[in-house]
């Protein structure tokens, strides 16, 4: 089986994708409750002892507050920055491995991530770019208010992205968020509005781009038909892949780095 990713739900109430392979299973954060992270885990027909490690974005809550459950009760390994580990009340000592930037992480047999810096308010935030040793990448990156050239350069050519679609911008201004909220929400610190992430996917889709995932929509100041049309307004002359939304409730669907098609998972299995 080549590189899967799946989401197992993103949003403010809790983020976990998995990625997996026939010999490896890493999850890019962990928000979710003990109970909740095992009832999707089942949905998959995984227990989360198959689990390989955790890697965590930031320290926000719905990206990394059940970490540290996960870790005791199961003994899934820890990875994370240092400050996103200090935030989050992690054991230095022998409860988590500290990355840096840009320092790649090889877990489980075949699974190598390499964690790239992203602008978000209060916190060290990471994307992860994915890989198997095929050549071909998978990225998946949440929790950010802009992009850099580094960015770019690293999402330019993956096979296939993950990337936040938070809110609608009239949506969102026309909501009844307080003004300063609102200016946090769509600051270089906040999050990627639908017009942003389709500018941002404009200048890195190509032909090797073969699927895509809108992750992190808000509940309040998005939709997900607002997401996709304002996305592929962008990107429509450039992509002839696969587009996906993921919501709150997961897992929906797998994407297999390579490929195009979407594979729902209407019987609980990969």
């Amino acid at each position: 089986m080549s590189l899967s990713i799946t989401h197992l739900g993103t949003g403010s109430r809790g983020n976990a994708t998995l990625l997996a392979t026939d010999a490896s299973k890493v999850l890019i954060d962990q928000g979710f409750s003990g109970k909740e992270l095992q009832r999707r885990l089942r949905q998959l027909e995984i227990d989360p002892t198959e689990i390989d490690g955790i890697v965590i974005s930031h320290h926000h809550g719905d990206h990394g507050g059940g970490a540290a459950i996960a870790n005791k009760r199961w003994g899934i390994p820890l990875f994370s920055n240092f400050r996103t580990a200090t935030a989050l009340g992690l054991d230095l000592v022998g409860g988590v491995t500290l990355f840096e930037d840009l320092e790649r992480l090889e877990i489980g047999a075949d699974i190598s991530l390499l964690p790239i810096p992203v602008p978000h308010d209060g916190a060290d935030n990471v994307g992860f770019i994915a890989s198997r040793g095929t050549g071909e990448r998978a990225a998946v990156f949440t929790d950010l208010g802009s992009w850099t050239d580094e960015i770019i350069q690293h999402l330019r050519g993956c096979s296939h992205i993950s990337i936040e679609a938070n809110y609608d911008h009239r949506r969102l201004w026309e909501g009844p968020y307080t003004n300063s909220l609102k200016e946090r929400i769509s600051s270089r610190g906040g999050h990627l509005s639908n017009q942003q992430t389709g500018e941002l996917l404009g200048k890195v889709v190509n032909e090797q781009t073969k699927s895509i995932v809108l992750t992190h929509l808000s509940e309040q100041n998005n939709r997900p038909h607002l997401a996709e049309s304002t996305v592929l307004y962008h990107i429509d002359e450039l992509f002839e892949g696969d587009i996906a939304i993921s919501l709150q409730d997961g897992p929906l669907f797998s994407h297999f780095i390579g490929q195009a098609d979407t594979e729902m998972l209407t019987s609980g299995l990969l």
